[in-house]
């Protein structure tokens, strides 16, 4: 149990992840997000003011609502249900077997512990057990979870989850490469370093599969 604001920052520093479901309260969506969005402003504006800003200046005045509507309409706009992508999915009459993966779906996320950027890429596959994805929906699925507070241990699990869901199997798998603004830029700044992440469900616990995914996200298939 935490006791004090040291062990907070300590886990916050080691990135250390809560769990699996995104920390939400239940009455996240009580306000509306123009509600959200001018209570933010305000919280921002003292930020500012506090750190000796002058908000009558042109180029600075406008920000605290620039960054409010960014912080609800865009990079936490994950955290509102209701934009989460539809799972249509299509039977598979093709009758492809085989693995399909989806490589280097691009990642912008935020680092819940510091509120800087991540990111990187992510790679998912899945086989199919008679039901198929758009391959777009991949790509927004990884997205709409990418769009909140987030520990990108978390984010790769939740991904395999929902495919899981989606597709109606277990045999789901996603690798995640991607640099950490709060390592990169703060702290110990190491600007080369990388974090890798990975779930593996179903028949991707096999080492001949997950082997065979692994060389797939190797390849270069650059045009």
């Amino acid at each position: 149990m935490i006791h004090n604001d040291d062990s907070k920052d300590e886990i916050g520093d080691n990135h250390i992840a809560s769990g699996a479901k995104t920390p939400v309260r239940p009455d996240a969506f009580d306000m509306t997000d123009d509600e959200k969005i001018a209570s933010i402003k305000k919280d921002v504006e003292n930020i500012l003011v506090t750190l000796g800003m002058d908000l009558t200046d042109d180029s600075i005045k406008g920000t605290p609502n620039r960054v409010a509507k960014m912080f609800v309409k865009e990079i936490f706009g994950g955290l509102n249900p209701a934009k989460k992508p539809g799972s249509s999915t299509f039977e598979n009459k093709y009758k492809y077997g085989e693995m399909l993966v989806e490589k280097n779906i691009t990642v912008y996320s935020t680092c819940e512990h510091h509120l800087l950027p991540i990111v990187g890429r992510a790679h998912v596959a899945y086989i199919s057990n008679g039901t198929v994805v758009g391959l777009s929906k991949m790509n927004r699925i990884v997205d709409y979870f990418a769009k909140r507070p987030q520990v990108q241990e978390r984010l790769t699990m939740q991904i395999v989850q929902e495919l899981k869901k989606v597709l109606g199997t277990e045999d789901v798998a996603c690798v995640i490469d991607a640099k950490h603004l709060c390592v990169n830029s703060r702290g110990i700044r190491d600007i080369e370093s990388s974090t890798v992440t990975s779930e593996f469900g179903g028949r991707f616990k096999e080492e001949s599969v997950r082997r065979e995914f692994l060389d797939y996200i190797k390849l270069d298939t650059q045009f």
